[in-house]
């Protein structure tokens, strides 16, 4: 028997900074939910918009594997390693922050918000050596079907992280259903809607709510709505 926990978009935690209107599904920040820490090796799961010229200074990190999915804008990146770059949507960009490096993250359009998803997933492993890398994805690759774009495995689709996880992104006309078998014994399923209404094992799912499943090797997923999902598999045990 499968365990559910289910997680909508109006109870995450909400911060509103002007510059930066941020939610969280876990604790982060001045938000603490001590029943919302983390859901197995996903810590973070936080939903910014950026205004325009505006963004997050230079700051520390270590220890962590952390994703930015963008959504609408461009996002530029500066850090300690001598990278500067951009991301847009289509794009995954991935930080081993290891050891630690300080990082930057600032809209680069100055009429526009810039959206996207920061994700932190803790590390199988302490103390690497600090690593970047960001790709850009063929969005087509994901039309009624599950993408992967992230995996444990550098010569697999997508970024790799030092963890037993694997992201995929879906984008589902309406009727469509889908499944998604657990790639590894012993990891969990947390899905979160980036648009529209799905079904999640006969759980009714609306924008931006978030469904962890784990203790059962498949999920079903149907589109109630034309659709885009996010599917993160991690380990429940670390």
């Amino acid at each position: 028997m499968s365990n559910i926990i289910l997680h909508k978009a109006d109870t995450r935690g909400n911060a509103n900074h002007g510059w930066l209107q941020s939610r969280h599904t876990f604790s982060f920040a001045n938000y603490y939910n001590p029943e919302r820490m983390n859901f197995g090796a996903l810590r973070v799961l936080n939903d910014d918009s950026v205004a325009a010229g505006m963004g997050f200074g230079t700051h520390p990190h270590d220890n962590m594997e952390i994703i930015s999915i963008p959504l609408e804008g461009d996002l530029e990146h500066k850090d300690s390693m001598g990278n500067i770059s951009v991301i847009k949507h289509g794009d995954i960009q991935v930080m081993s922050a290891g050891t630690g490096i300080f990082h930057s993250e600032y809209n680069k359009n100055k009429d526009r918000l810039v959206k996207f998803l920061q994700i932190w997933v803790f590390p199988d492993k302490k103390n690497v050596t600090p690593r970047y890398d960001q790709i850009t994805l063929d969005l087509a690759d994901r039309h009624n079907k599950l993408q992967q774009i992230l995996s444990p495995d550098a010569e697999d689709t997508g970024v790799w992280i030092h963890q037993k996880a694997w992201f995929h992104l879906g984008k589902f006309e309406k009727g469509i259903s889908t499944e998604y078998k657990i790639k590894a014994k012993g990891n969990g399923v947390y899905a979160f809607v980036l648009m529209g209404d799905v079904t999640i094992e006969n759980i009714a799912l609306n924008s931006r709510d978030g469904l962890g499943i784990w203790e059962t090797d498949q999920i079903l997923i149907t589109a109630a709505s034309d659709t885009e999902i996010l599917l993160m598999e991690v380990p429940m045990t670390f």
